[in-house]
């Protein structure tokens, strides 16, 4: 059976031009990353799984089970060196406690890859690996992390925790994807451990939507409620609640889009930062990967307000500083501009979505595999395999 979005393409062709043009061929996904992946997924295997209870947190109130993290841009006043920290937007502070989310950020470049060469290559020994690091994380009570986000980017001297800080799970939804992977592909040992990862994501979900700083993340007006949108909507794909993903759905088309994308395709709370590229970049990237799970049938893609917002608006903005960021007419990042952009995923699953030959192109075009920490940290859709098409 032909698509409609197929059908409709090919008769507006045959209409102007009198014969019927195909549509653009879906791209090889498998093809264009079979050498990265299986590359990647043979460094992985000669690394053990190490979760944050390895890591000695000493300003941490809570448990060595319990996630804690400082938040980037808070350092010492030079008037008053032993007080509460200050804000400096867009610096971050090296001297931060970041053992807990580097863990964290390692786990999510891993343990994805690894199920991404399992789906490729069909050798359990990278499933095998997939699951020690699942293991680790959610299941062994030696090792498992606390199903919550209490003490994350905390402020020295001011608190020990804050619910922005519930964006350092974004590193996590790919390794969702990844476990929602394993199940559908029956990998070898994920049945033995199913039942608790799954308890895991179910019990951080929970908290991550009935909690008050999961509440308040979610109602965030920039990037960090598309973050909580984007988690939510991953965790509930795995564990299968349907009610979390329907509201994500009608929170993407009700407020997300809406207050986020501009008429001309520009993100205004993000240009405002002192990063306005890289925030511009991140920000479309965890919009696009919201269209691409919870999209039914292009209809997120297509999405539009009354007055032209909408995900397809907001890349075609983005693609030509993409493409050459010699142009963009904002102010320029106060950090790590000069490492930007790398393989945006807005290009991909736009491009597929749209049928936009030239985003895909871009994308090819691109660095996959980016090094400078920050920029990892900004990018955490990495495994294009885990997202089929919804």
């Amino acid at each position: 059976m032909i698509a409609r979005r197929e059908l409709l393409i090919g008769t507006a062709c045959l209409a102007l031009t009198g014969r019927a043009i195909a549509a653009p061929a879906p791209l090889d996904l498998a093809a264009i990353e079979r050498a990265r992946v299986m590359r990647s997924g043979s460094t992985f295997l000669t690394r053990a799984p190490r979760t944050i209870t390895a890591i000695s947190a000493p300003r941490s109130p809570g448990t060595r089970h319990d996630y804690y993290s400082e938040g980037d841009y808070w350092w010492p006043d030079p008037a008053n060196p032993n007080g509460p920290y200050i804000r400096r937007d867009g610096f971050s502070n090296p001297a931060k406690f970041d053992g807990h989310r580097d863990a964290l950020i390692r786990f999510g470049v891993e343990m994805p890859a690894l199920a991404a060469a399992w789906s490729l290559s069909k050798d359990a020994r990278y499933a095998h690996h997939a699951v020690a690091h699942l293991m680790a994380w959610f299941v062994d009570p030696a090792t498992r992390m606390t199903p919550n986000l209490a003490h994350a980017q905390a402020i020295i001297g001011i608190n020990t925790g804050r619910a922005i800080g519930i964006i350092d799970t974004l590193q996590i939804v790919e390794v969702a994807r990844a476990a929602e992977l394993l199940g559908r592909t029956d990998a070898p040992g994920y049945a033995a451990i199913r039942a608790g990862v799954e308890g895991w994501f179910r019990a951080y979900l929970s908290w991550l939507t009935t909690s008050a700083a999961g509440r308040e993340e979610r109602d965030q007006t920039n990037n960090h409620g598309t973050c909580w949108l984007l988690q939510a909507a991953a965790f509930a794909s795995l564990v299968g609640d349907r009610a979390v993903l329907d509201d994500a759905r009608a929170r993407l088309t009700g407020t997300i889009i809406p207050h986020q994308i501009a008429p001309d395709g520009s993100q205004p709370l993000e240009l405002a930062r002192t990063k306005p590229y890289s925030y511009s970049l991140f920000n479309l990237d965890v919009l696009a990967g919201a269209c691409r799970l919870l999209a039914r049938d292009n209809d997120l893609w297509h999405f539009a307000t009354a007055d032209g917002r909408g995900i397809g608006k907001a890349i075609a903005f983005m693609a030509p500083f993409i493409r050459d960021k010699r142009t963009w007419p904002h102010a320029k990042d106060v950090e790590y501009f000069d490492d930007l952009p790398v393989r945006q995923p807005s290009l991909l699953f736009g491009g597929e979505a749209l049928d936009r030959a030239d985003w895909l192109t871009l994308w090819r075009s691109l660095n996959a595999d980016p090094t400078v920490a920050e920029v990892v940290r900004n990018f955490p859709i990495r495994q294009p395999l885990l997202w089929p098409v919804a």
